[in-house]
């Protein structure tokens, strides 16, 4: 994908999860297809923590390439963070308000900041271009597992 095809999938992600979150019963979002797998509730919950990441992300390779961003284990946030306790709307509203302020930072960049650069302690070296691919990628990764998560439910269920 080209980046202009990254930033219209980056940007569509919140009307994606939406469309996607339509299609799923509210009955099954607290089904979890495993122990250690996420239910689509603590999958809504992570993808607001993740964008908040995002959005601090973004702004520290826009704003201090070179530097170094910290990781996070997102399994340990889920439980740690009791994501079931967590509240839905209030997960969805952030995503979309972050994600919408870093798309109209991202948008219009000039062609030498897409070369910018952190250093992320798990992944190395990634620039703002290597990161739009993580977080243009992020939600339709998530939708895929959400509708994986309904279709087992389902099974469970007919």
């Amino acid at each position: 994908m080209n980046r202009n095809e990254l930033l219209e999938l980056y940007s569509n992600a919140y009307n994606n999860l939406i469309a996607a979150l339509e299609e799923i019963p509210k009955e099954m979002w607290q089904y979890k297809p495993a122990p250690n797998k996420w239910s689509v509730h603590e999958v809504l919950i992570h993808i607001a923590d993740s964008e908040a990441s995002s959005f601090v992300r973004a702004r520290k390779i826009i704003s201090e390439s070179g530097s170094t961003i910290m990781a996070y284990d997102e399994n340990a946030w889920a439980v740690k963070l009791n994501y079931h306790n967590q509240s839905i709307e209030d997960s969805l509203e952030l995503f979309r308000q972050l994600r919408m302020m870093t798309y109209n930072v991202i948008k219009n960049l000039p062609e030498e900041t897409w070369q910018n650069f952190i250093f992320h302690p798990d992944n190395g070296k990634m620039t703002l271009e290597d990161w739009l691919k993580v977080y243009a990628d992020h939600i339709p990764v998530h939708i895929n597992q959400i509708k994986r998560n309904f279709n087992e439910w389902k099974k469970l269920n007919s």
